[in-house]
């Protein structure tokens, strides 16, 4: 582990910065050891890509090249899942050869690049992450999808292309990084075509979560801090910033409630399953991770602070584990929805 842990930690970020980007992060909770202002309000844009520069290789060791949950069935691998989830966005929204779409939120592309070769469709990735574009470009090379898959650096509030330039959008989990949703969602109202469909699946907070409990407060809190957000909505929030946009809803529906057997969506942050990325993503493996980096560390093989990104995301992968037990949050609320022709 130690050897392929080194190797994908590629240095985001210069040596000496991550240990101060690491302060950076937590001061925006007031969580570090000086109380600094809130960047995820007054510099939305750095906030998120200083995340992303701490958090993506960490990512990607641990989750693979595609950075959402899945609905999950009994004897299918998480990877599986993945796949099937991102083989569904591409039909509910008819994507197909000559279609221009458009990934709000791309990562380092692995949906991008799944959702191209499945359909055909050309697609754009629109990211702030200028370290995760670089890595979306090379990977989509090496696949090559380059026919298939470009990239742009905005971001997905403010995106620098023509009013009714895409045959339809999606976002896997990347709206959550918004302030407004109302911003994110009058940019794909914008940018498509009359009749076009947009597709998303997003972090909310369920009719379940009581803010008059201090430990629902607590778990809210932990996520936002390990997942480098803003604020997370309730699904009734969502509603009405789709509604506010002028959006035909289509589908509104939590896939986290699954009908016959299943497994939780957060099973892969509790438990390891058979396999070499399961017991990474685990509770175990995430451990055993972050005790490698500190070694490494001390070795002088990761720079200084690398294990301070794992115990941030360490807080927010158990935040999401046991909200997800609590029924409290859902990454899985699907939204499809279509501009009117």
């Amino acid at each position: 582990m130690p050897i392929r842990l080194s190797q994908i930690l590629r240095r985001s970020l210069d040596p000496e910065d991550v240990e101060s980007s690491v302060d950076v992060h937590e001061r925006s909770f007031d969580f570090g050891r000086r109380k600094g202002r809130d960047r995820r309000a007054t510099d939305h844009r750095g906030f998120v890509e200083n995340y992303y520069d701490l958090a993506t290789d960490l990512y990607e060791y641990g989750w693979g090249e595609s950075f959402h949950f899945a609905p999950r069935v009994p004897g299918e691998s998480r990877r599986a899942s993945i796949a099937r989830q991102e083989h569904l966005m591409a039909l509910k929204l008819g994507l197909r050869p000559g279609m221009r779409v458009a990934d709000f939120g791309c990562g380092i592309g692995g949906p991008l690049r799944e959702i191209a070769r499945f359909s055909g469709s050309q697609i754009v990735g629109i990211n702030v992450s200028t370290y995760q574009l670089r890595r979306a470009i090379a990977y989509t090379a090496e696949a090559g999808l380059s026919h298939l898959g470009s990239y742009l650096e905005s971001d997905f509030t403010d995106i620098d292309e023509p009013d009714e330039s895409f045959d339809a959008i999606y976002a896997l989990e990347s709206t959550c990084h918004v302030p407004d949703r109302v911003d994110v969602f009058a940019e794909a109202f914008r940018l498509l075509k009359p009749g076009g469909c947009f597709a998303s699946h997003e972090w909310c907070l369920t009719d379940r979560f009581d803010a008059g409990d201090s430990r629902h407060r607590q778990l809210k809190h932990d996520i936002e801090l390990g997942a480098g957000l803003q604020d997370i909505v309730s699904l009734q929030e969502v509603n009405a910033a789709l509604d506010k946009v002028g959006f035909e809803v289509l589908e509104a529906l939590d896939m986290a409630d699954q009908a016959g057997p299943s497994i939780p969506w957060y099973e892969p942050l509790v438990g390891p399953r058979l396999s070499l990325t399961g017991l990474r993503s685990s509770r175990v493996g995430r451990s055993a991770t972050h005790m490698t980096l500190r070694a490494l560390e001390a070795l002088r093989v990761v720079p200084t602070g690398t294990s301070g990104a794992s115990r941030i995301l360490n807080i927010g992968a158990a935040a999401l584990a046991e909200s997800g037990r609590l029924g409290i949050f859902t990454p899985l609320y699907f939204v499809l929805v279509r501009k009117p022709a």
